[in-house]
C-alpha cells in the first residue's frame, strides 16, 4: 500500500499512523490498555460514539487517515481486525475504549490472488486479500456479482466475514471466468458460473 510521493502529499509517517491507533485504543498506551476486539464480534463494543474517525478506505484497499494514505501494512492489518459494518450498512471502528464511523468507498478489502483446487462440484477457490487474509469460497463465504445499472459492468466481490467483503480484483475476476462452466436452471435460463466449497455461484446469464 503507498509508494512515495513528493511535496505535501507524503504518505502518512509511521509515528503519525500509530497516532489513531493509541487514540483509538488499538494499540496500547491510553484507555483501557486492552488489546482490539476480535475478528468476526458483532458490532457492540463501548457506548461511547465519537462520530467520524476521519478514516476512509478507497476502492483499491488503501486506507487513508485525514486524507493521508496509511503507509504501514501491519497498522491497516491492526485496523482491519476492529473493522465492523452495521445493520444500515455503515462502517464502525469498534475497539475496547470507543468506536467511530469511517468512510468505505467500495468494499473494506480486495481479493487480489485466487487459488484454485479441484473441478466440478468439489472445486475450492481461495482468495487472498490485499491484508493477506485467505477465506475460501462456499455456503459461509459467498461469491456475488453486483452489476452497474447505468453501464452494465460487474463488480464481482467474496464475503471475508459478517459484513465485509473483499471487492475480486479484475484480473482474478477474468481467472475466475475462466473456471466458470454453463447450466441450465429450473427457470429453462442460462447461466454462467463456478462451483467452490458444494456451492454454484453465477456470475452471470447468457444469452440462449
Amino acid at each position: 500500500m503507498g509508494g512515495r510521493k513528493s511535496g505535501n502529499e507524503s504518505i502518512t509517517s509511521n509515528k503519525d499512523a500509530e497516532t489513531p491507533a493509541r487514540q483509538f485504543g488499538v494499540i496500547g498506551g491510553q484507555g483501557s490498555g486492552k488489546r482490539g476486539a476480535s475478528a468476526g464480534q458483532s458490532l457492540g463494543g463501548p457506548e461511547e460514539d465519537c462520530g467520524d474517525f476521519e478514516m476512509r478506505i478507497a476502492r483499491d484497499g488503501t486506507w487513508y487517515y485525514r486524507g493521508s494514505p496509511i503507509g504501514r501494512k501491519p497498522l491497516v492489518k491492526l485496523f482491519s481486525t476492529v473493522l465492523r459494518r452495521d445493520e444500515a450498512g455503515d462502517f464502525w471502528l469498534v475497539t475496547p475504549v470507543e468506536r467511530g464511523r469511517i468512510v468505505v468507498d467500495d468494499a473494506p478489502f480486495v481479493a487480489v490472488a485466487m487459488a484454485a483446487a479441484g473441478s466440478g462440484p468439489g472445486r475450492t477457490l481461495t482468495f487472498t486479500t490485499n491484508l493477506d487474509e485467505n477465506v475460501t469460497a462456499g455456503p459461509d463465504h459467498p461469491i456475488r456479482v453486483a452489476i452497474d445499472p447505468d453501464t452494465g459492468e460487474p463488480s464481482p466481490y467474496v464475503l471475508v466475514r459478517a459484513g465485509l467483503e473483499a471487492l475480486i480484483a479484475r484480473p482474478v475476476f477474468y481467472d475466475l471466468v475462466e473456471l466458470a462452466e454453463e447450466r441450465e436452471t429450473t427457470a429453462g435460463e442460462r447461466e454462467l458460473g463456478v462451483w467452490s466449497g458444494g456451492t454454484f455461484f453465477t456470475l452471470g446469464r447468457t444469452e440462449s
